[in-house]
């Protein structure tokens, strides 16, 4: 064990915690439960000038007298850290208005999971409120940086988002999201009374004011300043080629560019609409492309009515993933995985389970519109989200035995989204999907993400307009319009994030491949998910070299 470089490792995930307060108490760790993150610009620029110190005391560790663990764990540092200030310095608080990941989107899935088992934990969810009602205001300021400095965000987003904050504000207080906290469970009636009427005083007097004045701030400065919808990649923005470069290394992992990225995406459009016309036939009658992406689309006997039908769907492919996972991992959670409702933002995601025990991992399901929903797409996201996708992976790294806490918990996009996709082809080979339409559901999936990498490099690096993405998306998939539109919107707030899904999974097929290839008959299904899995999260780069080193030593 190099003792400096485990000792920076355990100052940087201090140093996460401490600046990711609400990260922190979702992890289990109360320490900072009284906190809520920090939005200013001054917090922002002490926050790169610490990843960027951080980042330079790892790379003047020398690799060459460190074992391979250690080794391993300088890489990440150095990635996660030097990443993360690079998305910093894209200043993207300054146009931070976005519908599908605004805060006042998450929120509402947010505030039910916090962790509040005891009275002090209550008690400090008081002083987090006023913390969280001081932030908001400190993204009021940010906005105003933006408008002042010509970055604003796309009228259409704007509206949407203003939109969700009037609903937001003007939500009964007994009913509202702000007020979902749990209740410890040691709190009599009158206890719990007492708390809530305490909490209803702060979000009244505090949180919904700051709301208010976010909202009117948006209104009124930056909705006349917003970018017309013809321009909605940060290309149009000051500082947005060099924005949109950083963020493709962030999310990919991989030095590639905007052109190539966009070509690949073609490149799997054309590879699917095959798979269509195959599986067409099978599933539907017919191999018109046309028509597939018309009866997926607008079918109504294809689609969900209500929420608890999806719910109770994705929690059947879950149970048939559980059964089935012990014959393709050697290594498995020890945590459970369940399925929730959310009524708002993105249309599904995964939150891992808190570190002390006390919250299994959880898959959402937006369903405020489940009509958006296919009954065939169901089966699909629960493998991606759930098992064995994104559970097994974040919940397996979360319990490694002898790694720094950080890697435990690090996050590289196209490590982790790219594994979430990998497993959805995967759950095909373990023969989950009920049927030829739910089959049908993970080619539905795969032209999303083959989509993104050409409508996100259109968006941002081609200029293309909001109206060319969403047409783009209507002719080369099924996905309902409404899922489009979200869809595009979340990648105009988000640029580069899109691109790790498809990226990312296109690479560990591309390793499996070389490694059955090399290995033959030795080839391992289990030795190699084990080998994805049990270092957590890293590069793709360095994952591509732990994978050989698995080949070479299965190889003796």
């Amino acid at each position: 064990m190099h003792e400096p470089l485990h000792q920076l490792a355990a100052d940087y995930w201090e140093y996460q915690l401490e600046t990711s307060p609400t990260q922190a108490l979702m992890l289990g760790d109360h320490r900072y439960d009284d906190r809520f993150e920090e939005m200013s610009r001054e917090a922002e620029d002490a926050q790169i000038a610490r990843l960027r110190d951080f980042a330079a005391k790892a790379e003047a560790i020398d690799p060459d007298g460190l074992d391979d663990a250690d080794r391993l764990t300088r890489e990440i540092l150095i990635f996660e850290a030097s990443s993360t200030a690079d998305g910093l310095e894209a200043r993207m608080a300054e146009f931070d208005v976005n519908n599908a990941i605004g805060i006042q989107a998450i929120l509402p899935s947010l505030i039910p999971q916090l962790p509040v088992e005891l009275p002090e934990h209550a008690e400090a969810m008081l002083a987090k409120y006023r913390e969280m009602a001081r932030a908001i205001d400190q993204l009021t300021e940010r906005l105003r940086e933006g408008v002042a400095a010509g970055r604003t965000p796309v009228r259409s987003i704007v509206e949407a988002t203003i939109g969700q904050f009037d609903q937001l504000i003007g939500t009964p207080l007994d009913e509202s999201p702000l007020m979902q906290l749990r209740v410890p469970s040691s709190f009599d009636d009158a206890q719990a009374a007492d708390w809530r009427a305490r909490l209803a005083g702060v979000v009244t007097e505090a949180v919904l004011p700051a709301f208010q004045r976010h909202r009117d701030f948006i209104a009124d400065v930056v909705l006349p300043a917003a970018r017309p919808e013809d321009r909605p990649g940060v290309m149009w923005i000051p500082g947005g080629e060099d924005l949109y470069a950083k963020a493709i290394r962030r999310h990919t992992s991989l030095t590639l560019s905007a052109d190539q990225i966009h070509e690949i995406g073609l490149q799997q459009i054309e590879r699917l609409a095959d798979e269509y016309r195959t599986l067409g036939r099978e599933a539907l009658g017919t191999d018109d492309l046309s028509e597939i992406f018309a009866r997926l689309r607008d079918d109504p006997d294809l689609h969900f009515t209500a929420g608890p039908e999806v719910r109770a769907a994705s929690e059947r492919a879950l149970a048939k993933a559980k059964a089935a996972m012990g014959d393709w991992f050697g290594r498995l959670p020890q945590a459970d995985c369940v399925v929730a409702e959310t009524p708002a933002g993105p249309l599904a995601f995964y939150y891992p389970p808190a570190a002390d025990g006390s919250r299994p991992g959880t898959f959402f399901v937006n369903t405020s519109k489940p009509q958006d929903w296919g009954r065939f797409e169901i089966e699909a996201m629960a493998y991606h989200e759930g098992i064995p996708g994104h559970h097994l992976q974040i919940a397996i790294a979360q319990e490694l035995d002898g790694i720094p806490d950080f890697r435990k918990h690090a996050h590289v996009t196209a490590y982790g989204e790219g594994w979430g996709l990998y497993t959805e082809r995967l759950a095909d080979e373990m023969g989950l999907y009920s049927g030829p339409l739910e089959r049908m559901g993970m080619l539905s999936a795969d032209s999303l993400r083959a989509g993104r990498l050409v409508v996100d490099t259109g968006l941002h690096a081609k200029g293309w307009s909001r109206r060319q993405a969403i047409d783009f998306y209507a002719e080369n998939s099924p996905l309902s319009m409404g899922t489009i539109e979200n869809e595009v919107d979340r990648y105009i707030g988000m640029p580069g994030q899109a691109l790790a899904y498809m990226i990312g999974r296109l690479e560990i097929q591309r390793m499996r491949r070389e490694a059955e290839a090399a290995l033959g008959d030795r080839f391992d299904i289990k030795g190699f998910h084990d080998t994805v899995l049990d270092s957590g999260m890293v590069p793709l780069e360095t994952l591509e070299r732990l994978v050989k080193e698995w080949v070479e030593e299965s190889s003796r």
